[in-house]
């Protein structure tokens, strides 16, 4: 069995300021080593459920936030970005069995975390289809694309309940709850062993694939109107309002493809 996980960090136990998810200053290292617990305790539990092969994608920012010497032999850690609308599950593939969140957070415009976003602080909201999609749904569909389903998240309370909206068969682990620009946080040895177990049952009975819809119509709100104008120039998007843009495919990678250049 073949697991992938992407990591990112403003959703992990405790953090509740942009300060914290910055390499560049202090309070950043408490909660990279938040980020590196949680990526451990699921992947020590993959492998006790039989996972074979782990790639890890470290997801938040540079890509240069987990230590590989704190990871399992025989997790592969994915450092860095590369240029491809995979993005944050950049290298998954056909052949892995399933696909895991850790550390993740609610969308941009959502109240549900101080640190929620999609993608970018550029832009307040961006919707699939009319609908409000976090950085989950982007990479749950790409996965799908090469045949992976996703299993699991851990991340705020908001967006484990967006992911049950979403297929509730996805197994969650709340992290914190947002509380205006506060959250409150659970223990976080108490995340750690609920990461263990959840991510032990999500693959003795993992998800069925998600369908991917038809169609994709996705439109980014910006929250500096020079910016839709801008990337209004896209091949294929167009400019739906001062601070909209719109790209229509049926194609979930071109989708992704253009987030590349318009977010």
């Amino acid at each position: 069995m073949r697991v992938f996980i992407s990591a990112d960090i403003e959703g992990v136990t405790g953090i509740a300021h942009w300060d914290e998810a910055d390499k560049s200053k202090g309070d950043y290292r408490i909660y990279r080593a938040q980020m590196q617990a949680e990526v451990r305790a699921a992947c020590e539990a993959a492998l006790e459920a039989g996972a074979t092969a782990i790639r890890v994608k470290d997801a938040h920012a540079s890509g240069r936030n987990l230590d590989p010497r704190d990871l399992p032999v025989p997790v592969e850690l994915v450092r860095g970005w590369a240029p491809t609308p995979a993005m944050m599950v950049q290298e998954i593939e056909s052949g892995f069995d399933a696909l895991m969140f850790i550390g993740y957070h609610d969308c941009a415009g959502s109240g549900g975390n101080p640190l929620s976003h999609t993608l970018t602080n550029k832009i307040t909201e961006m919707r699939v289809n009319g609908q409000p999609v976090a950085e989950f749904h982007l990479h749950t569909w790409v996965a799908a694309v090469s045949g992976v389903p996703a299993v699991f998240l851990a991340g705020d309370a908001a967006i484990c309940g967006r992911v049950r909206a979403f297929d509730e068969r996805i197994r969650t682990v709340s992290t914190n709850t947002g509380r205006g620009d506060s959250v409150l946080s659970r223990h976080p040895e108490v995340v750690l062993a609920e990461i263990r177990e959840g991510v032990a049952a999500a693959l003795a009975a993992p998800a069925p694939l998600c369908e991917l819809p038809e169609r994709f119509v996705l439109e980014v709100d910006y929250k500096d109107c020079r910016r839709a104008w801008r990337n209004a120039l896209y091949p294929g998007a167009s400019l739906t309002s001062d601070r909209t843009v719109r790209f229509e495919t049926t194609e979930w990678m071109e989708a992704m493809r253009a987030l590349e250049f318009i977010t």
